[in-house]
């Protein structure tokens, strides 16, 4: 009996110490955590922009008719290019009364929007060199070309029947630029080349003939004609009557000498 209760003891102590039963004991080690994905970029989100960066309703309900803004998000979300907006203020779209948009067709409507675009981000120093490879493509391709200009930081836009510059930057934040403009850009694919002369700047009024510099105002200057014989100085013409008198006397007392005479 005691020699078994001795061999239960030593197999025990045998199994506790081998490596098996070391392995069960051990903790395993925690799990590796696969690494977090990389956070997506934020999308900027063009229908918002436009509805509460300015006034930009009109453009934006042309986008939104031709789905051209579904073409530009597009392209602001998932091009390494981004994108580059011109944004004609609502005033721009009311004020335009020759050539009328309500002619054009949806077709013609979409080129026109996609006029307004370049497939490029271009920050305002980028018009810099931009203006001398001028004329520049737009997002309406083929002939929908435009002219940039440069002027002392003033970056003018020119379509042929539309001379405009950025007035204001909406956005410019790689990889989406929005710049207001202060005309709608009309492209001469859509309207032709024969573009009627701007109009003649009205004439300055013509300032009124100042008075002379040594005369007082209120003082009429008097000429040097001759005065007329009504204006004539009252003591000339009785000098006159008195000396007809002192004629007509002495010939009287004239007359009278040479009779007593003879």
């Amino acid at each position: 009996m005691k020699s078994t209760t001795v061999f239960l003891i030593t197999t025990a102590i045998l199994l506790l110490s081998s490596p098996e039963a070391k392995a069960q004991t051990t903790k395993s080690p925690p799990p590796s955590l696969a690494p977090a994905p990389a956070p997506t970029p934020d999308h900027v989100n063009l229908t918002h922009l436009l509805t509460v960066a300015g006034s930009f309703h009109t453009f934006l309900g042309y986008l939104e008719s031709t789905k051209v803004i579904d073409t530009f998000q597009e392209q602001a979300n998932n091009s390494k290019d981004g994108i580059t907006i011109f944004a004609p203020t609502d005033k721009a779209f009311s004020s335009l009364k020759q050539p009328s948009l309500s002619n054009l067709t949806q077709d013609q409507l979409k080129s026109l929007c996609l006029f307004h675009a370049l497939s490029r981000y271009y920050s305002l120093a980028d018009f810099k060199n931009l203006s001398q490879s001028s004329p520049v493509s737009t997002y309406a391709g083929g002939q929908y070309t435009l002219n940039f200009t440069d002027l002392s930081g003033d970056v003018h836009v020119n379509s042929g029947w539309t001379n405009t510059k950025i007035s204001s930057s909406v956005l410019s934040t790689d990889p989406v630029a929005v710049y207001q403009v202060d005309h709608v850009l009309l492209p001469e694919a859509i309207f032709g080349t024969d573009i009627p002369p701007m109009p003649a700047p009205a004439p300055s009024p013509v300032a009124d003939t100042p008075p002379a510099a040594d005369t007082p105002s209120g003082v009429n200057v008097t000429t040097n004609s001759s005065p007329s014989s009504s204006e004539q100085d009252p003591n000339s013409s009785a000098q006159l009557i008195s000396l007809g008198i002192w004629s007509h006397l002495f010939v009287a007392v004239s007359s009278v000498m040479i009779m007593m005479s003879g």
